[in-house]
């Protein structure tokens, strides 16, 4: 899985002022908690960016006055105004403790709905998960090979191995529908069938006798 590194510098004062002071230069403000101890400490806001601004689930080793913490990011707080990051929550990963992780979601295999003329719709890209930090990994993987025109694979089909899914069971996570192309051969079949039959009787015709 990947890891970014952070070098942070310990606050050593609290307040509005000394806040507003870190921020104009250039830094973001952030907290390390789920640890024996909480940690307060700042850094440079380029350091964030790429653990941030991905879709992907990322570790951070974070190094705050020579001590190194495994975490993983939980909250960020942006400035209404001009949308800078300004405050981030960072979950230290204990190893006996369990933790809430959101995890993307990788479809995986060539749908038979697919196959079929269907199209395929994702209406989750990510899954909120319960896990030891040894058992996390970078995206869970969803075998959609087998799912049918007009199917669902829900929640609670995706194979997540020692890990807990939070979301609601009968959530759908991906689908196969019908294109317009095959709705309309669909409906044109039953009318061309129909036709068939009132055409017969006119063919045969009786034969007057003489």
């Amino acid at each position: 899985m990947k890891t970014i590194t952070i070098d942070g510098h310990l606050r050593t004062e609290n307040g509005k002022k000394v806040a507003r002071q870190l921020r104009s230069q250039d830094n973001v403000l952030a907290v390390i908690y789920g640890g024996a101890t909480e940690v307060n400490f700042y850094a440079p806001a380029k350091a964030f960016k790429s653990l941030v601004y991905t879709s992907e689930f990322q570790l951070a080793d974070v190094t705050v006055e020579g001590k190194t913490y495994k975490c993983i990011l939980k909250d960020l707080q942006f400035d209404k105004v001009t949308d800078a990051l300004i405050h981030v929550d960072l979950l230290e990963l204990v190893n006996d403790k369990k933790v809430v992780a959101t995890l993307p979601l990788k479809m995986v295999g060539t749908s038979v709905g697919v196959k079929a003329g269907g199209k395929l719709i994702i209406k989750m890209k990510s899954l909120k998960v319960k896990a030891l930090p040894k058992d996390l990994r970078e995206y869970i993987e969803c075998d959609i090979t087998n799912l049918e025109l007009n199917g669902n694979i829900r929640v609670q089909d995706v194979k997540a191995p020692n890990m807990e899914l939070l979301n609601p069971p009968r959530i759908p996570v991906a689908s196969v529908v019908l294109t317009r192309v095959l709705k309309q051969e669909e409906s044109a079949a039953p009318a061309a069938g129909a036709a068939a039959p009132a055409a017969a009787p006119a063919v045969a015709k009786a034969v007057p006798k003489k």
